[in-house]
Formats: structure tokens, C-alpha cells, sequence
């Protein structure tokens, strides 16, 4: 045993003395994700600590205090320089510390512990007419504690600030472990019988006020100069004209001081009207130009992106993704907010003619529709993962992503700025809060080699420089972290330098309290994560990443919108456990520790790496849902066909991997088949083949009734496209096929059926890829004949594989020619029905379960928009996965997961139907609606059923 791992034991063991039951989590498969946030900045911790109460947090920093270890509080792992990772015990506060403890409606204010989520807070809030002002673009993930330790902005700064600003009073445990209250007059021990501890607190607060006492004339020249000056310790909030406001000095001290446990934070009311502006320019220069007369105006919101975000967001998600923005190649969003909606309406078109008369717009608009606001909202929210991995495949980075002046000097600034990219031969994508000055930019640094990360410093180095001389912060919301501590002496002059030493080192004489961050920093360029890698060889052909699959595991930067709790489909796993290994970032992160080969050294073998995916549904919503495009469903398959090369297999690869052919030869007997899996020896067989029983085995259709449906779905010639019968609509439900081949006919498609074929979906996942590449190759050798016409697949599942798997995984021109010609059956009535056509009678309103696979691939063409165009008044859509996921819920160690995933969203759908009809299209999503149905009586039509010209529309309510 070595001396490391001697420690570790002893610190595990003192901890599990001082808190019994506390859950502490050690080696490579737990910590793994957690060396990393959003930032360049990789650093291993020893253990990950999940505190459930503030005496769990006083046993933590005890323990670390005695042994020496040092402590880094972490909420949603958002941070963008490094503030949420270190080399000790990381306290993960957002597993089990996220309740909200009292909402006060009158005195507008919340008691919330540290892990608790924006979004969580403000839809509690929002049920009395309140919110939290600050709201950051990672609002959806990011912790009241995080915020608390940044001093998080967001979106509206302009009109809400900073988060000190709403912080009334922050509960803390101190680095020797005394519980503390830090309030607007100064600090006290949370525990007034504890006489220890009134003396400690008593004796920090001491210190403290003799520093302020001989340090006035310093603080107050240089701290408090501009609304973003995040960088440093805010010491003014200590002046005795702020009397001694010992919770807003303690905010945006990123966990160097004390343990923020819990806060009370000051709410305010929601707006009751609002207008949103949309204005374009041609670059950001001329978008800042206009900043200062925006604010005339008093808008809520000022924020700036340029067109390399917005032409990202389309390619990613499709044109539609991104509507309502005028001309332009650069834009700013303004929001105008107030009580009365036309006098907001009529300042806004005020504001607009004023900006055109000032001649700087290419063009400018209000946006009328909540959807276009949405959209464009979400374009400016994910802008950090947006610009990390732009659509021609380049790459950006933080480190100079948070620097911020006075609004009046913005665009000033920005052509300095720009001219500095220009002078290192650097591109910066811009955005950011234009409204506060505070300017987001990522740039395609080079931090994997010597070369390159020598550039990057001596880039940030002028770059500090630079915003000095404009008079503004080397951060504004996100942090100094590892990315500028080291350039504080830039901006500030020796003795406030020192003076913010002595402020720590009152609160933490032994510098345990997030180390190298603010005061003694680590080097800028210590500990990045990235370095040059050897290639990997893999099955896939990772066209999208130069490097191949570390290239495409690279794309996770850490932003985190997988860890959200609603919004899109990503991340199932992680919304149904709630545990960081379980989603989307986690697993990346994993497979860039196994590329990187120091921590997991057996590579493709590795236990903790396969524990990791092990929970992934293969949904593939995050190929569409994370910014960057992480595509998790392609990697879990290429990292179960490499790990089990040569090896044996869980059984439930054999059983459901192989199901295309069991399933064909099981049509020819199809009866006694059927009636032998109802019995005993069905539950045999299902426990054999690694299949859960808890489900029942979907009934085999005979080859009788495939041929007469095929019969039936069969158009007079010539037809104008090729209907793909999939392996599991010819398996189980045929009857599909020529219901999709009747509405197709009458909606001027007429089909011909395609039948023997099979896409491979189930081989791929589960990462049998050589079987299927042969399967594959003999679909697409049929397919691409000479023959142009359309090919429509009812399964979207299959329609996806087609899609994108087949010219992934066999990387040929046929492949690819095959995949252009693939659409869904909702794409096929969107783009190629006749103008003219309408369906059946359709019912007001019915439950809309969407595949994830469709969701994730076929961009613009969702369901929900074609019933509503053919007139469907009510379409209740299960946003999210629907917990089967192919092979997923039939497994049995996956069971309790996949219905855990249910319950989200399909579930309380299900058992709320009132008599609505359910639309499905997956036989994934249909199997498990049958399932959570149970006896009573409710089956999911496909939409080909919901739209057959042959089917009874007079009352079929399933």
C-alpha cells in the first residue's frame, strides 16, 4: 500500500467516524469526473465528498483540516476558470443539498442550502409572483452555491445585477470547522450556546475589522470602480460606509474563505409585461456602439452574439432553430420590461426608431411570438458550448472569456481587443451581457502543445493589459479560478494583493480552502487538461472530429446542459439519479480520462469506464440537445465493441442484439412461438437471455399476415418513393406498413415496399459492430441500385440508423447516398405530400410520445408540428426519453431505471389520458406504453394509424 493510498484510507475512516453513513466515493471511476468543470483545468481529486446537512460539511473540513487535505465546495460544475476542481476531497452539494427551506412571500426573500438550482428556485418562487434576478445562461443546471461563490450576473444584469446584491445573509462553516452566519452587519456563530465557537467567529471577525481599519484608503480607491468588478475579494462591502457587510464580501470568493452551506437571498417581483428587441449590425463593434444609448432606455436585458453562434445553432438543430433575427452579422437582444404591456410595446417601437435614425442597424425588430422568443433565448443561452466546437469543426477555448468594462467603453474596447486576436493570429467568438460590458469569448487557443499554450499566455497577459487600460475587470461573473488569478497583479497593486492575502488568511491560516485560486495562484497554464494523444483506432469513422474519437470525446466542455431537469430530451440517466456519472458530461469525461490513459490505465477494458455508460439509454438526444454535439450513443457502441472483442458478451447482447433474426425465424411459428413465451418457459428463456421479467415479451406477427399487409400497403405504379419495412415493424406490428403505404398513397406518395432488409440499429447498440457492418452493407448494396426515389421508414428508430449510423459506420459514397435519401414518416408527409392533401378527421387533442432517435436526427420535422398543421388542436407532448430505449428496458438490471425514466414524463401522461389518444411511432415507445398501461385497454397508434384513410375515425379512443 502506498503512502497515498494510506491517506486516503485514513482520511475515509476519520471521515465515517465524524459522520456516520456519510457517502464518500474514492478511485478513478468516482473522481474521474469531477477533475474537471467548464474549464481548461483538469485536477484530480483524492475523494468526492456528498454532504446531505451542514454537520456532514463541519465533519468534512474537520477531517480535511486534520489531514491536511484541501477542500473545494462545488455545485453544478459550471465554472469556466477553474474554480470547482482541486486536489483534495471535492464536496459535491448538488447530489442531496438542494432543498429549499422557506420562501417568505412578504419580505420577498428564500432560504435555499448551496445546491440548489436556479431554475428550482425560481419555479417555486414564480408560484407567488417572485424570482432570483441574477440568471445565468446555465440557469438550468447551475447552484444558488456556485453563483454565491462567482458572484454570477446573467442575462439581466443590467436591471438585477450582480448575485451580491440579493444575498442577505450566507450560513458558512469556517476552515476549522465552526458553523457561521455571515449577515449584512458582520459575522456570528451560528450556534450562540457554543461558547468555542462564539470566540472563534468573534476572534475572525476581529481580524477582519482591523484589516479593513488599516487598509481604507486602498479599498476604497480601488475595489467598486465598475458594476462587473468581480475580480479580486470585494473588501468595500467591509467598508464602515457599508456597514460591514459580511455576506456580500464573502460572495465571489469562490470557496477560498469558508463553506457556503446555505444562503437567504432577496427575491424580486416577476415583470408583468415584456417586449424583446432583435437588432443586427455588422460586427460587434458597431452592436457596442449603440450600448450606450440602449440604456437610456432602461431595458432589462442588453446582450451581443455574433454570426458564428447563430450558424452553428442551424446546422446543429436545423435552419428553423434559430428564427426572428433581422439582417446582420452580429445582434443584439433588448429586453423592455414593465407593468403595462402597450406602454412596453410603444417605448420598444420608440427605441427602434430611435436606433434607426442613429444609422448604425442593418435592421432591426420586435419579436412578437413566445416560441421565437424561446428560440432565440436558447441560441444566446448556449452560446459557451455553441462556440466551443463551431460548424466547420473548429475548436475554442476559455481563459479570457469574462472580461468586462464600463458600457460606455465597450466598444472601445472591443477593438483593441480584436486587434489583439489579430496581432496573435487568434479567432475569438464573441458574446455576452453587452448591456453590463461584460464580454464571453472563446478562442481557438492551442492549449494541447508547448507552442500553443505559450501563445495563450502571452495572449491573456496582453489581454489583461488591455482591459486595465480601458478601466475594467479581468472577470465580471464567472471568477478569477485558475484562468486569472495569476494575472490580479495586472490589475491591482501590491498592497491590495496583499491585502486580499491577509483577508484569507484570516479565514483560512492553513490554506486549505480551494488552493491556488485568488491568493498564491497556480500558474495559468498549470494543469490544463489537454494534450497532444495518439490516434485512436476505431470502428466509427468520427467524420465530424479531426482527431477521431478523443476528438469527438473531446467535444464535452464541460457546460453541462445534460444536468438539467427539464428543456429538450438529454439527459435521461441523469434525471432519473440524479448523479453526475449518469449523465451525458460525466461519461465524456470518463472517456477522455480513458483516452488520456493516466488515471484508467486499461484503455478500452476499462470496469469503471463500461459502469459508466452502462446506464446510457443510447437515446442520442444529446447528439442534438448538448451544444457541442456529444454524441454518447456512438460512443457507448464503439466502447462495447472494443471491450468486448474477443470476448464473452452479457447475455442481453445475444437475445435483443441478435432479435432482427430470431424475430424473422420466429414469424414462421409465429403462434406456438408466442404462446410458448406466455408460459413458463418464456420466463425461462427471458432470464437465460439476460431479458427482465417484469415485462411482457411482445407477440411475434406470423409471415401470413406480413405478406397480406404488404399486399395491401403496395401502391399501382409507378410509385414515387421506396417504403423500408424495418425489422420491427415486419416482427410485430405490420399492420403499420400498409397503414403507412395507404396514407402515403392517398397523400400523393405512393410506395413500393421494400421488405428482407434491416438497418443493423440493434447490432450497433450493443456495440456488435462488425455484424453491423455486414448487415449494413447488404441493405445499403440493395438500396443504392440506381434508384433515386425517396425511401420512408415507419420505425424512427431505423430511419435514424439509416440516417446517420450506416454512413458512419461503413463511411462509403453508397452509404451516404442511401442516408440523403432517408426520411421519416413524419418527414415524408412534411416535404413530399401534395400541397393539397388533408387527412381523415383527426381528434381536438391526443399524447404525443416522440422517439428520441427521431427527435435527435430528423431536425425540424417533429410530430408535434405536422398534427398541429393538419389541424390536431392539443398536442400534450412527453417531453423526454421514454425509458425503454430499444434493448435498454428490457434488460434486467436496467428495468428500475427505465421506468424511472417513465415516470418524468410519459408516465403522468398515461395515467391522465381522459380518454385522448396516444400517437407513438416507436415500437420502443409504444412497448412501453403498453407496459405502463397494464389491463387497461390503451394502445399507442402510430401516426400512420392516426392518419389511414381505411381506419374508423368515428370514436377509435384507444
Amino acid at each position: 500500500m502506498t503512502t497515498a493510498t494510506r491517506d486516503l484510507a485514513g482520511l475515509t475512516a476519520r471521515l465515517a467516524e465524524l459522520a456516520p453513513g456519510l457517502r464518500v466515493e474514492t478511485g478513478p471511476g468516482a473522481t474521474g469526473p469531477y477533475a474537471y468543470d467548464a474549464s481548461n483545468y483538469r485536477v484530480p481529486p483524492q475523494a468526492v465528498v456528498f454532504p446531505r446537512s451542514a454537520e456532514d460539511v463541519v465533519a468534512a473540513v474537520r477531517a480535511c483540516g486534520e489531514a491536511g487535505v484541501p477542500v473545494t465546495a462545488r455545485g453544478g460544475g459550471t465554472s469556466m476558470a477553474g474554480n470547482a476542481v482541486g486536489p483534495g476531497v471535492v464536496l459535491d452539494f448538488s447530489r442531496y443539498m438542494n432543498r429549499i427551506l422557506d420562501i417568505e412571500v412578504e419580505a420577498r426573500t428564500a432560504r435555499v442550502e448551496a445546491g440548489v438550482v436556479l431554475d428550482a428556485l425560481r419555479s417555486a418562487t414564480a408560484l407567488h409572483g417572485l424570482d432570483f434576478g441574477p440568471d445565468p445562461s446555465s440557469h438550468s443546471r447551475c447552484t444558488l452555491g456556485g453563483m454565491i461563490g462567482n458572484d454570477a450576473c446573467g442575462n439581466r444584469s443590467v436591471r438585477d445585477g450582480r448575485t451580491s446584491g440579493h444575498v442577505e445573509a450566507l450560513e458558512i462553516v469556517t476552515a476549522d470547522g465552526v458553523r457561521a452566519v455571515a449577515d449584512r452587519s458582520g459575522l456570528r456563530a451560528a450556534e450562540p450556546d457554543d461558547a468555542e465557537a462564539v470566540r472563534r467567529v468573534a476572534r475572525l471577525e476581529a481580524g477582519l475589522r482591523r484589516l479593513v481599519e488599516d487598509n481604507l484608503a486602498l479599498i476604497r480607491t480601488e475595489l467598486g470602480r465598475i458594476p462587473r468588478q468581480v475580480s479580486g475579494f470585494q473588501l468595500h462591502h467591509l467598508l464602515p460606509e457599508n456597514g460591514f457587510d459580511m455576506a456580500r464580501a464573502l460572495v465571489g470568493t469562490e470557496g477560498t474563505c469558508a463553506v457556503v452551506t446555505a444562503a437567504t437571498v432577496r427575491l424580486v417581483a416577476t415583470a408583468q409585461a415584456s417586449t424583446l428587441l432583435t437588432l443586427g449590425y455588422e460586427d460587434v463593434v458597431a452592436a457596442a456602439e449603440d450600448v450606450p444609448e440602449i440604456l437610456r432606455w432602461s431595458p432589462s436585458a442588453v446582450e451581443g452574439m455574433d454570426e458564428a453562434i447563430v450558424a452553428t445553432m442551424r446546422a446543429r438543430r436545423g435552419a428553423d432553430s434559430v428564427t426572428g433575427l433581422p439582417e446582420g452579422r452580429a445582434w443584439l437582444y433588448v429586453e423592455l420590461e414593465g407593468d403595462d404591456q402597450a406602454a412596453v410595446d410603444a417605448r420598444a417601437a420608440e427605441l427602434l426608431d430611435v436606433l434607426k435614425a442613429r444609422g448604425r442597424m442593418t435592421g432591426g425588430r420586435v419579436v412578437e411570438t413566445p416560441a421565437e422568443r424561446r428560440s432565440l433565448w436558447r441560441v444566446r443561452e448556449d452560446g459557451a458550448g455553441l462556440a466551443a466546437r463551431l460548424v466547420d469543426g473548429g475548436e475554442s477555448w476559455p481563459g479570457w472569456e469574462d472580461a468586462a468594462v464600463a458600457p460606455e467603453s465597450l466598444a472601445a474596447y472591443l477593438r483593441g481587443f480584436r486587434k489583439l486576436l489579430a496581432s496573435h493570429e487568434l479567432t475569438g467568438v464573441l458574446y455576452g451581457h453587452f448591456g453590463a460590458g461584460c464580454v464571453h469569448v472563446r478562442i481557438d487557443f492551442d492549449p494541447a502543445t508547448e507552442t500553443g499554450r505559450t501563445v495563450m499566455r502571452r495572449f491573456v497577459t496582453e489581454a489583461a493589459a488591455l482591459v486595465v487600460e480601458h478601466g475594467g475587470t479581468l472577470s465580471g461573473e464567472h471568477g478569477d479560478g485558475r484562468s486569472r488569478s495569476e494575472l490580479l497583479e495586472v490589475m491591482y497593486s501590491h498592497r491590495m494583493i496583499a491585502a486580499f492575502a491577509a483577508f484569507k488568511k484570516v479565514f483560512d491560516p492553513d490554506g486549505l480552502l480551494n488552493p491556488g485560486v485568488i491568493v498564491d495562484p497556480a500558474p495559468l497554464d498549470a494543469d490544463l487538461a489537454l494534450r497532444e494523444l495518439p490516434l485512436v483506432e476505431t470502428s466509427f469513422g468520427f467524420p465530424h472530429d479531426e482527431d477521431g474519437f478523443a476528438g469527438a470525446v473531446r467535444r464535452c466542455v464541460g457546460v453541462g446542459r445534460c444536468r438539467s431537469d427539464a428543456g429538450g430530451v438529454m439527459c435521461p440517466s441523469y434525471r432519473a439519479t440524479g448523479e453526475e456519472n449518469a449523465s451525458t458530461r460525466g461519461r465524456a469525461r470518463m472517456l477522455q480520462e480513458m483516452v488520456r490513459g493516466e488515471a484508467i490505465e486499461d484503455g478500452w477494458r476499462s470496469t469503471e469506464v463500461k459502469d459508466a455508460l452502462d446506464l446510457c439509454l443510447s437515446c442520442k438526444a444529446c447528439s442534438s440537445d448538448c451544444p457541442v454535439g456529444v454524441d454518447m450513443a456512438t460512443y457507448k457502441a464503439e466502447f462495447l465493441h472494443q471491450h468486448y472483442k474477443g470476448r464473452l458478451r452479457p447475455r442481453s447482447h445475444y437475445s435483443l442484439g441478435w432479435l432482427p433474426r430470431t424475430s424473422a425465424l420466429a414469424g414462421y411459428a409465429a403462434r406456438p412461438v408466442n404462446a410458448l413465451l406466455r408460459g413458463p418457459l418464456g420466463t425461462l428463456l427471458a432470464r437465460v437471455g439476460g431479458v427482465t421479467t417484469k415485462r411482457r415479451i411482445p407477440a411475434f406477427a406470423s409471415r401470413r399476415a406480413l405478406r397480406k399487409t404488404l399486399r395491401t400497403a403496395k401502391a399501382a405504379e409507378p410509385t414515387k418513393a421506396v417504403l423500408f419495412v424495418d425489422s420491427f415493424t415486419r416482427a410485430f406490428r405490420p399492420e403499420i406498413a400498409g397503414a403507412a403505404g395507404r396514407v402515403l398513397a392517398d397523400a400523393g406518395v405512393p410506395c413500393t415496399p421494400q421488405d428482407g432488409l434491416c438497418c443493423g440499429l440493434t447490432w450497433v447498440s450493443t456495440g456488435q459492430l462488425n455484424v453491423a457492418r455486414k448487415i449494413m452493407s447488404r441493405t445499403v448494396a440493395a438500396l443504392d441500385n440506381g434508384d433515386d426515389r425517396p425511401i420512408i421508414v415507419a420505425e424512427p428508430s431505423c430511419a435514424a440508423a439509416l440516417k446517420r449510423d450506416v454512413p458512419e459506420l461503413l463511411g462509403t459514397e453508397a452509404a451516404r447516398r442511401v442516408a440523403d435519401r432517408v426520411h421519416t414518416f413524419t418527414g415524408a408527409l412534411t416535404e413530399l405530400a401534395d400541397e393539397g392533401w388533408s387527412p381523415p378527421p383527426l381528434p381536438e387533442e391526443v399524447v404525443l410520445q416522440t422517439h428520441c432517435h427521431e427527435y435527435a436526427t430528423f431536425k425540424g420535422r417533429r410530430p408535434a408540428d405536422l398534427l398541429r398543421r393538419l389541424g390536431v388542436r392539443d398536442v400534450d407532448e412527453a417531453e423526454g426519453c421514454c425509458g425503454l430505449a430499444g434493448n435498454f428496458g428490457f434488460e434486467a438490471e436496467h428495468y428500475d431505471t427505465s421506468m424511472a425514466v417513465a415516470d418524468l414524463a410519459l408516465k403522468p401522461r398515461i395515467d391522465h389520458l381522459d380518454g385522448r389518444p396516444v400517437v407513438a411511432d416507436g415500437f420502443s415507445c409504444a412497448t412501453q406504453i403498453d407496459h405502463l398501461a397494464g389491463d387497461r385497454g390503451i394502445r399507442a397508434l402510430h401516426l400512420a394509424e392516426l392518419l389511414d384513410p381505411a381506419a374508423d375515425h368515428t370514436g377509435e379512443t384507444p
